[in-house]
């Protein structure tokens, strides 16, 4: 999956230059609608579909500040996946230095809200979700090893 490309504008910013930390939530949605796309499964036909994906919780660790005209580069990537609950994580560079780290969890709802187990509604959604998990998973195996010993 490709990172979500984007630059700090310059409304974004407060009194001190640098960007609010409110734009940070709204970098993420816009970086997981661009990876839903990248997934082939846009928000849009999901809803037109009677598939919602509200956010259950969210979390920020804000490491480094950014400022007006920076370019980030945002990746998404799923932490765990149930079939009714998706975990994401994202890091939000500027360059190769890491802005932000972040955390949220969706559900997979109905119109009236009544959760929505993924494999059933969208077999090959949960398929590619959970293979991309399972990727996410292999390629952290090798860090989590060398951390055990």
């Amino acid at each position: 999956m490709k990172p979500y490309q984007r630059k700090v504008q310059y409304y974004e910013t407060d009194m001190m230059g640098i960007a609010h930390h409110a734009n940070y939530i709204r970098w993420m949605e816009e970086a997981r609608i661009d990876f839903m796309e990248q997934l082939g499964y846009p928000y849009a036909d999901m809803e037109k579909g009677g598939i919602y994906s509200p956010v259950r919780s969210l979390a920020c660790d804000y490491r480094k500040p950014c400022t007006f005209n920076d370019e980030l580069s945002i990746t998404v990537s799923i932490s765990a996946f149930t079939g009714a609950r998706l975990m994401l994580r994202y890091e939000i560079k500027k360059g190769d230095e890491l802005i932000c780290e972040a955390r949220s969890e969706h559900a997979f709802v109905d119109k009236v809200g009544r959760v929505i187990r993924l494999p059933r509604a969208v077999p090959a959604l949960a398929q590619k979700i959970e293979l991309l998990r399972e990727h996410v998973d292999a390629a952290e195996a090798p860090e989590k090893k060398g951390e055990k010993e």
